[in-house]
């Protein structure tokens, strides 16, 4: 049974960096894309950032280009979030995903996801 787990979250300031890990166990890691969602209270949830199986291929909303870095160490079956310049606006419970998929990361964010974490708080304060 695959198993998605999330890590790093907090209560950091606005323009402070937070790095989120998320680990997949269960599966073959390099079988797997990786994504990260995040939902703010009484707003949706929404796509974050992707990176395809390899981790050659990196795909990010608008909101967070430039200051989010998506990442993974197919030798120790993890990957990162690293969040930089943090806003206020990106307060929200970050979840990670993973589904079973070769295609690129700009392809992934819109599939459906397979597997879920049960999602990390990040809080920044203005």
């Amino acid at each position: 049974q695959v198993e998605v787990a999330e890590s790093g979250g907090g209560l950091v300031q606005a323009g402070d960096s937070l790095k989120l890990s998320c680990t997949v166990s269960g599966g073959i890691f390099t079988n797997y894309a990786m994504a990260w969602f995040r939902q703010a209270p009484g707003k949706e949830r929404e796509f974050v950032a992707a990176i395809n199986w390899s981790g050659f291929s990196t795909h990010y909303a608008e909101f967070v280009k430039g200051r989010f870095t998506i990442s993974r160490n197919n030798n120790r079956n993890w990957g990162d979030l690293q969040m930089s310049t943090l806003k206020a606006e990106d307060s929200a419970v970050y979840y990670c995903a993973a589904v079973r998929s070769w295609a690129p990361a700009k392809d992934v964010g819109a599939h459906p996801m397979e597997y879920w974490g049960k999602g990390t708080l990040v809080t920044v304060s203005s």
